[in-house]
């Protein structure tokens, strides 16, 4: 409780390891709650809980309440999930693919995920993940970075038109990305701007940190 309240008046950083995939992973106080960070960016809680939480409620809690299955690719700490469960009462199938078995140890943790019932959890490469199911998703949330890079297959149209073909009828991606500089944001126009399929729209959400942007996709039929 005394690091919770000091935490107001600066971070305290009470754990601290590396795996082969990060080169250091984090778990902090700060503002009064517990935090997961790369060595130069924010994994869980925090400020990225903020930003797919926005994009949760673009989408719409009530929408996504009454959904069955859920797909998080990229887990971390799991703040999206604590949010589709605690805030929005989310009880459907939630899957989630992490690729470093390092970071879901620490979450089990601290952040208590595996105490989630209707959780889980695939130790995968995302890519190799989606090739392989055969379920069909209402939501697919991607949350995939290295530190501050995101691995460009993410780009890929390859990758992006199977993310979409796993989708139920009325389904909806919400792909959270980090524009760090000219080219990235240049990358996400073109995107953007080059996404073209009948069936689905496809549209950025005004960010609420500068340095990441929310995409939605959205399936019409």
């Amino acid at each position: 409780m005394l690091k919770k309240i000091v935490s107001y008046l600066l971070p305290i950083k009470i754990y601290q390891s590396k795996s082969a995939w990060s080169k250091s992973i984090e778990v902090t106080w700060a503002n009064g709650e517990l935090v997961l960070d790369s060595e130069n960016t924010n994994y869980s809680y925090g400020s990225l809980q903020r930003i797919l939480r926005k994009g949760l409620k673009t989408i719409g809690f009530k929408r996504i309440k009454k959904m069955e299955h859920v797909l998080v690719l990229g887990v971390a700490g799991g703040s999206v999930i604590k949010t589709l469960v605690d805030e929005i009462g989310f009880t459907g199938k939630i899957t989630g693919v992490e690729i470093d078995p390092e970071i879901i140890t620490v979450a089990n943790t601290y952040f208590k995920i595996n105490e989630i019932p209707n959780l889980t959890i695939v130790i995968d490469d995302a890519f190799e993940f989606i090739l392989k199911t055969k379920d069909k998703y209402d939501l697919i949330i991607i949350d995939i970075f290295q530190d501050t890079t995101m691995p460009a297959f993410l780009f890929e149209k390859f990758f992006t038109d199977r993310v979409c073909f796993l989708l139920k009828s009325k389904g909806v991606v919400l792909f959270n990305t980090m524009c760090l500089d000219s080219e990235s944001n240049l990358r996400n126009k073109k995107y953007v701007g080059e996404f073209y399929e009948n069936q689905f729209k496809i549209r950025t959400i005004p960010r609420v940190e500068v340095h990441n942007e929310l995409i939605v996709i959205e399936k019409l039929i």
